[in-house]
């Protein structure tokens, strides 16, 4: 009698249904096949609050994580055994939703990230204009975002344009800008997007501190893999596929951002880069910069540290968070937190 052969371990990766998605989930379904091929491995799609409703503004939604929270339950519940998601945040007025919050659920918890897609902001022009840069766009354009972040940096550096929300996936977006009877001259986009689905000849410009002023989300370009904490197994599999410069870098970006919230919304933007010092040493520098909505009050700064753990990473979010609270960005996040607060009032009456 032929004895058969033990049943495989299965790993069921759980995902937003959307293209972008997807594609992002193979990345990280790739990398453990080839570390992992003693395992198998199936993927769960689903469409989230966020996916299925792409018409009222994100500053409506009562919550935070519209794109995490029924996947969460899913594996929570022991249904799937990791998530997939794209750890940038998306900012609008008043309020932060990021498709990871600064904050999970406490049995669940973020594993080390696999390298960084570029986490620059990119700016799209409509097909047919001639414009190259973001400084060549001409007073009174329309520029398509839905990110009060981007929102408040176009305010400061760009005040002669206009800014109008535009939601949906990006292709949607896009569909958006090129409409004949659009009033977008151009939007402005993740560039990690574009590149994970292969619309790298869509980009006008890719946009940073030197050459436009404008600082990225954080977590931007990064993939976020979240595991329930008592999964030691996923732990050590995530270990070995991840990448520690990049796992540092979101860490310190996030743990800025937690630090800053402290229940008030925050129009955050980072750029974040390993260099070395005069000694030679490689250290993490974070530039960051909050905003107000309307673009006329800013802090800012640029701070270099060493950055050898998880620990280090977090501890630096905090010191940058703290520089940029003496610089002023105190007064501003005030100043939004009164603004909602008022907002509130106002829709209750």
């Amino acid at each position: 009698m032929t004895t058969p052969a033990p049943t495989k371990k299965t790993f069921t990766i759980g995902t937003r249904k959307s293209k972008l998605a997807l594609l992002q989930t193979d990345l990280v379904l790739e990398a453990l096949k080839k570390a992992f091929p003693q395992y198998e491995y199936k993927v769960f799609s689903k469409e989230t609050t966020g996916d299925l409703n792409t018409t009222i503004a994100l500053r409506d939604f009562t919550t935070k994580n519209l794109w995490t929270e029924e996947l969460e339950e899913l594996m929570i519940n022991g249904q799937v055994d990791l998530i997939v998601h794209s750890l940038k945040e998306l900012t609008t007025t008043y309020a932060i939703l990021s498709d990871v919050p600064t904050t999970l659920p406490s049995s669940c918890k973020l594993g080390p990230t696999m390298p960084r897609e570029d986490s620059r902001d990119v700016l799209v022009v409509k097909q047919g204009l001639p414009y190259k840069s973001l400084s060549e766009i001409p007073a009174g354009s329309v520029v398509g975002t839905s990110s009060i972040r981007r929102t408040a940096q176009l305010a400061q550096k760009y005040p002669h344009l206009k800014v109008q929300d535009v939601r949906g996936n990006i292709g949607t977006r896009l569909s958006k800008l090129d409409a004949e009877d659009s009033p977008y001259t151009c939007v402005i986009l993740a560039a990690a997007g574009l590149l994970r689905l292969d619309l790298t000849d869509r980009i006008t410009q890719y946009l940073d501190s030197k050459n436009s002023g404008m600082l990225y989300a954080v977590g931007q370009g990064a993939l976020g893999i979240e595991i329930r904490k008592e999964d030691a197994v996923l732990q050590n599999m995530l270990d070995t596929i991840g990448d520690q410069d990049t796992t540092f870098s979101v860490l310190a970006e996030r743990s800025l951002l937690r630090t800053l919230e402290g229940g008030c919304s925050a129009p955050l933007g980072v750029e974040t880069e390993w260099v070395q010092n005069a000694q030679g040493a490689k250290q993490l520098r974070m530039r960051s910069v909050v905003v107000s909505v309307d673009g006329k009050e800013c802090a800012q700064v640029e701070l270099e540290a060493d950055v050898t753990s998880a620990e280090s990473a977090e501890a630096f979010g905090v010191t940058v968070a703290k520089a940029l609270v003496a610089d002023g960005a105190g007064d501003i996040l005030e100043a939004i937190q009164q603004n909602k607060a008022k907002e509130t009032v106002s829709t209750a009456v």
